[in-house]
């Protein structure tokens, strides 16, 4: 199969195409140029911004495109387009943050969608959810049923660049006493990003469309799981000390960046980890165990520069202030 990959050169991009010529499909990439331009060296590339090279294909048949970096509606509504004359099938990489209500446990692909904080605001960091959500209705509109949006939660593994998730086997390595949010048995979703890629290759194989929660592991995840798991592969010896909401609020510890995977469970946002993704599983999504993605994880950050804690996860000085005032025995 003819694949057009929109993006294609930075963490889940690069594992897509990864996967799109493993499986032996014909892979062709069209982005800037900018990120990573050496990667893939052996796969076609058309540069140009898909605000206005897109020309740039023109005359071209893929069979189907997988779309990784849309984010503005404008943009996206521009370029789907243009690229329905050129393919038949179009795979459009969203998010759960599109829904507007997740005081509820179990929300699946037909709940509510975020509004714009305001109309026609393009502000990506205030609006990321409701922009994303205009962007599945301009493929929609395009597309029609030959539309696959897909809308993974947090997506975890080797060359994430947030570090939203590396702190924790990065941090469990270091050993030492660790701070850790909340309820042990609180329950975290993410998925490898290595699964997510093979899966949605495997949809765009068969043509399949409709929209999908993508998230994980099936069953149930929790923090302590998480942890334990990255004990017992680093081998550290590490000691967890569980800090309650109310502690971390007083102290004003930061959710998600400063604490990663932690969100208060607050009636507002009780249902964030909590995504039904019944009808991806029934797809055929299926998930590693988490000790393979601790593993890989930890062996391609051990490969970068040193760890800062200037983008995510709590900085040490303040944790050992913490771990003192809280007084807790570990466990």
């Amino acid at each position: 199969m003819r694949i057009l990959v929109l993006g294609g050169t930075v963490f889940l991009g690069r594992h897509l195409v990864e996967a799109a010529v493993r499986a032996g499909h014909e892979v062709t990439l069209f982005n800037r140029g900018q990120s990573n331009p050496g990667l893939f060296p052996d796969v076609e590339q058309v540069h140009g911004d898909r605000a206005t090279d897109l020309g740039r294909l023109s005359g071209r048949r893929f069979e189907a495109v997988i779309d990784t970096s849309g984010y503005l509606p404008r943009i996206v509504r521009e370029g789907v387009s243009a690229l329905r004359r050129m393919t038949e099938h179009y795979t459009f990489i969203s998010t759960i943050s599109v829904y507007s209500d997740l005081s509820v446990i179990g929300v699946d692909e037909e709940g509510p969608l975020l509004p714009l904080s305001e109309e026609g605001s393009e502000d990506i960091p205030r609006d990321y959810g409701a922009l994303k959500a205009l962007c599945e209705e301009a493929v929609s509109d395009a597309y029609g049923s030959a539309a696959l949006i897909i809308r993974p939660g947090l997506i975890v593994g080797p060359w994430d660049p947030t570090d939203r998730f590396t702190y924790w086997p990065y941090r469990v390595a270091r050993g030492g006493d660790i701070l850790a949010p909340g309820r042990p048995d609180r329950r975290i979703q993410f998925i490898d990003v290595r699964d997510l890629a093979a899966w949605t290759v495997g949809m765009v194989g068969e043509s399949l469309t409709g929209t999908y929660n993508a998230d994980g592991p099936e069953g149930r995840a929790t923090m302590n799981n998480l942890l334990t798991t990255c004990l017992q592969v680093t081998g550290s010896g590490a000691r967890i000390h569980w800090a309650p909401e109310d502690f971390l609020a007083k102290h004003g510890v930061g959710e998600w960046m400063e604490m990663p995977l932690y969100i208060r469970e607050t009636p507002e946002q009780i249902g964030f980890h909590e995504v039904d993704c019944s009808r991806a599983f029934a797809a055929g999504l299926t998930f590693r165990p988490i000790a393979h993605t601790v593993r890989d994880t930890l062996k391609w950050h051990q490969t970068r520069e040193p760890y800062t804690w200037e983008k995510t996860g709590i900085n040490p000085s303040k944790e050992s202030r913490l771990i003192e005032e809280l007084g807790s025995v570990p466990h």
